[in-house]
């Protein structure tokens, strides 16, 4: 019996069950884990559970880990330990509890979770997700299970197969990914031993959970990728596409109104892909585009195969045909070898390029890549003098593109209720936070603001009177004289 087989057989035997179960699901890191825990949930909703926020009534725990930051796995454990406490005092009350670790922790430490934290039930990889009827049921059954295999196909065609059935409405702004894996072996990432290598889906899959979406109530699409911009899915005719000829034709959906991609890198912005910046109204002026540092010497060690002058060239082109777009990056600072006049080469980098937004970390070694085992560590004193350092210069950065927005109008997708009563919270076209005082019915439209002050973290503005989209504004025009601000 294949997998499909037994899910289906799962499901139907779930739907006729009438108790329903509580599901607790905790995220840590990237966006793309935030995508995979809401595929979990669609996944499990049809065995009967509802998602909770309280770790007390959860029937089923699920972890779903990131490597990507420092004591990742320590980190895990340790809530595994307080979740220990709570399946022991649920268990002193006859109820149930199974616990699940997913994620890249999961795919890297396999048996070593099972083996230090018996409580855990099940341990799947970033692959394995659309199997948890079955994984479920042979956990139930008694059997440890371990489940780490890499089979991106299979995930991705189960995707492709729910895309067609209908979904409860949907966040207005939601994350899809398109692409995972990565094939550039940089030495300081975990990213191809924990999610493989490149594989994309195909624009028939994307196109139809892009639609679902839309219909679900999602204005705005993230497509996301570990190399989101190395994507070359399958087209309708047979053909490999790019990232850019994708954006095309999302753009073609009807009440996506915007599209973003995440996270790129500077070796696959193709020609096309700049194009889509200068043409696509739907797609937002923002680009995460990483550089790491701006030494060509560390650069060459980190295994990147770009030079600072090649990055400097690549964003001369995208601020040509998007001169008001905001760029974001990552930056790290004290990797092995890095000098002094190495991080002032970063800083240098930083000061010409005028960033909108940047995530630093201090490197940290990672078991398993070349970067652990490189001579001439940086002391962690010097890290974080230097991390200090980098990150003053990008907030004051930061807060110079968010002043520069005072005054402007533009349209802002309204996403949720704000902390205060009369309050709603949406996006600028990059990607700011922006409160406004508006009636919750606003929720999923978007709306033209005029920016009136400015705060650390956020933008606030008011509505201009008189214009609103398809749920209530005038999209193209309020797009057209922001930019021409």
């Amino acid at each position: 019996m294949t997998d499909r087989q037994e899910t289906e057989i799962a499901t139907a035997d779930a739907q006729k069950a009438t108790p329903t179960r509580k599901v607790f699901m905790r995220t840590y890191g990237c966006q793309m884990n935030v995508y995979d825990s809401e595929r979990m949930n669609d996944v499990l909703a049809p065995q009967g559970y509802s998602a909770t926020d309280n770790l007390e009534d959860a029937d089923l725990v699920i972890l779903n880990t990131c490597h990507i930051r420092e004591k990742a796995a320590e980190k895990v454990y340790s809530e595994l330990g307080r979740i220990r406490k709570v399946k022991e005092a649920r268990a002193l009350a006859g109820k149930d509890m199974m616990v699940g670790v997913a994620g890249c922790v999961a795919q890297a430490e396999g048996e070593e979770i099972s083996r230090r934290a018996p409580i855990v039930d099940m341990v799947f990889g970033p692959q394995s997700y659309h199997r948890l009827p079955k994984l479920l049921d042979e956990a139930k059954s008694g059997k440890k299970v371990v489940e780490t295999e890499f089979d991106i196909d299979a995930k991705f065609e189960h995707l492709s197969e729910r895309a067609a059935k209908p979904v409860a409405r949907r966040a207005p702004s939601a994350f899809l990914t398109v692409q995972e894996g990565c094939d550039k072996f940089c030495t300081f990432c975990v990213v191809p031993y924990t999610r493989g290598a490149e594989v994309s889906r195909s624009v028939k899959q994307i196109v139809e959970e892009a639609e679902r979406m839309a219909a679900g109530g999602v204005r705005e699409i993230t497509l996301l990728g570990q190399n989101v911009n190395a994507w070359h899915g399958e087209g309708a005719d047979g053909k490999a596409w790019g990232l850019g000829r994708l954006l095309y034709r999302l753009s073609e959906i009807d009440g996506l109104d915007r599209l973003r991609y995440t996270t790129s890198h500077p070796r696959d912005m193709d020609d096309e892909l700049i194009e889509a910046h200068r043409e696509l109204k739907t797609l937002m002026p923002y680009l995460h585009l990483p550089v790491q540092s701006g030494s060509d010497k560390i650069l060459a060690a980190m295994n990147r195969k770009h030079t600072r002058d090649e990055y400097f060239r690549l964003i001369d082109r995208i601020r040509d045909a998007a001169p008001d777009i905001a760029l974001s990056c990552d930056f790290i600072v004290g990797f092995p070898g890095e000098t002094d006049q190495d991080f002032e080469d970063t800083m240098d980098l930083i000061r010409r390029v005028e960033y909108g937004s940047a995530f630093s970390f201090k490197y940290s070694q990672r078991p398993g890549t070349p970067g652990a085992t490189m001579k001439d560590q940086v002391p962690e004193d010097v890290k974080s003098a230097r991390l200090a350092e980098l990150q003053e210069l990008i907030t004051a950065q930061t807060k110079d593109f968010n002043a520069s927005r005072l005054g402007m109008t533009f349209d802002v997708l309204l996403e949720r209720k704000g902390r205060l009563p009369g309050q709603l919270v949406g996006k600028s076209p990059w990607l700011q936070a922006v409160q406004i005082d508006a009636p919750e019915e606003l929720i999923g439209t978007v709306q033209a603001v005029e920016i009136v002050k400015i705060g650390t973290n956020s933008l606030f503005g008011e509505l201009i009177a008189g214009h609103h989209d398809s749920n209530g504004s005038s999209h193209g025009a309020i797009k057209e004289a922001a930019f021409d601000a």
